[in-house]
């Protein structure tokens, strides 16, 4: 599958979660398994042999990072918002397009494993995931790369990161 057929399974939701805000869904994605299971694929192939645990942010970081984390044999570490998580933890606060938001990570999500792959849906401003960064440095942990199926690169994002590897499928040059 091609990433301009991949691109078909986004669909745009204007004024989503507020106005002025295009919200990309992904769930048309993974309602679809050969999409679904092109991304996984595409994602786990580029980091395979090259980390030892992948992190999936909340929410649908999760859904990926599972898939990509299984498809690697690997374990998946979670940053979660705030009171999610049951153990220790850590906390970082983040500032999103539209507002400010905190995550958090359990003090022992990465155990003995340092080289870390963060996994999300999308990449915008780069706050969730600058606050994932700090979180595994945190721990002690070495982010290898950053993932995500989509990028809206009009909003440099990825100029935020604190990683030489941002990886993304689909790119939206502007709004």
């Amino acid at each position: 599958m091609t990433l301009d057929e991949l691109k078909t399974y986004i669909r745009d939701i204007r004024d989503f979660p507020k106005p002025g805000i295009v919200f990309k869904d992904i769930t048309p994605l993974l309602t679809s398994g050969p999409a679904f299971q092109e991304v996984v694929d595409r994602i786990a192939g580029r980091y395979r042999g090259r980390v030892d645990m992948v992190l999936g942010i909340e929410s649908r970081g999760f859904i990926i990072g599972a898939a990509v984390a299984y498809a690697l044999g690997l374990g998946l570490a979670l940053v979660r918002k705030p009171g999610k998580l049951p153990h220790e933890r850590y906390a970082a606060r983040y500032e999103l397009e539209y507002g400010s938001d905190t995550l958090e990570i359990h003090r022992d999500a990465l155990g003995d494993r340092s080289r870390v792959l963060i996994v999300d849906d999308l990449l915008a401003t780069g706050g969730t995931a600058s606050a994932a960064i700090e979180l595994v440095r945190r721990l002690d942990g070495d982010v290898v790369a950053c993932a995500f199926i989509i990028e809206l690169a009009f909003l440099k994002g990825r100029t935020r990161l604190a990683t030489d590897d941002v990886f993304s499928l689909i790119t939206y040059a502007g709004e």
